[in-house]
């Protein structure tokens, strides 16, 4: 079974369908290879069309899925913006409230500082 030996090029060598007796067992033989040839040719194309268009729906539910998901991170980033925005409104106020705060304790120290006066000058009048 060395290459270039008569059994090895026997073996090798496939008869055309000329060469072959009507109806003999390589006849038979030559159209089974011929009909397994063909098979394997439709079966290789349906594959590669099988594969074809699992890739084109894979892709599909790829854009749906980003799309979805796109969707779900806009309507999160508006959100956001919103709470950014209401958060700087409200800490306008509560400076704004501080600010008042601050005004009033200052403003009732003063009322206070005076009673205490007034207090003191009508005891020392005394």
């Amino acid at each position: 079974m060395y290459p270039g030996t008569p059994i090895t090029a026997a073996r090798a060598r496939v008869p055309s369908s000329s060469e072959a007796e009507p109806g003999g067992l390589e006849a038979s033989l030559l159209e089974l290879f011929h009909d397994h040839q063909n098979s394997s040719l439709r079966l290789r194309e349906l594959t590669e069309n099988s594969k074809k268009e699992a890739i084109r729906k894979a892709s599909r539910v790829s854009d749906l899925l980003v799309d979805a998901v796109n969707g779900g991170v806009q309507e999160c980033f508006i959100i956001e913006k919103r709470i950014e925005l209401e958060i700087r409104v409200l800490a306008a106020s509560i400076a704004r409230f501080m600010k008042q705060t601050d005004q009033w304790l200052t403003a009732t120290h003063a009322i206070n500082t005076a009673v205490k006066w007034v207090h003191v000058a009508g005891n020392w009048r005394l």
